[in-house]
């Protein structure tokens, strides 16, 4: 069965000088202010698209390597997921770097790495973001 979430902006003012509310619809459970300065220099308080983004890539892909390593046989006992998104003004979203640390009884390094680099590959945020480079690094705790 397909899903739809939703969520909205009300943007007032020009680019620079403006100012913006994300509003996560479906859920409910916020209004983030977002700011072309918190975009391109400093958050101050606010968000961006990019940490949005990040928030969803890394939840995402926690998701997925859970899903990977219980199919396995060794469901994880904590995953600890962070998202770097790049971005360049007049350029946009240069790269993404995803770095997890797992504790998952029964799994060797490679196993981890290996699964880390398919849930990379097939989560489905990964999947939408192919035009951008993303990178990763994992580590067994």
């Amino acid at each position: 069965m397909a899903t739809t979430r939703n969520a909205h902006t009300e943007w007032e003012g020009d680019l620079l000088k403006g100012l913006g509310e994300v509003t996560l619809d479906s859920s409910g459970v916020g209004h983030f202010p977002v700011t072309w300065v918190s975009r391109a220099e400093e958050p101050r308080g606010k968000t961006s698209p990019e940490e949005l983004i990040a928030a969803a890539h890394s939840s995402c892909f926690s998701m997925a390597l859970a899903n990977a390593l219980t199919k396995a046989g060794n469901p994880p006992t904590l995953l600890t997921t962070k998202a770097a998104v790049t971005f360049e003004p007049g350029t946009g979203i240069t790269g993404i770097h995803l770095t997890v640390e797992g504790q998952v009884p029964g799994v060797d390094e490679a196993a981890f790495k290996a699964a880390a680099e398919d849930a990379k590959a097939n989560c489905p945020v990964s999947q939408a973001l192919t035009g951008t480079t993303i990178t990763l690094s994992s580590t067994l705790a």
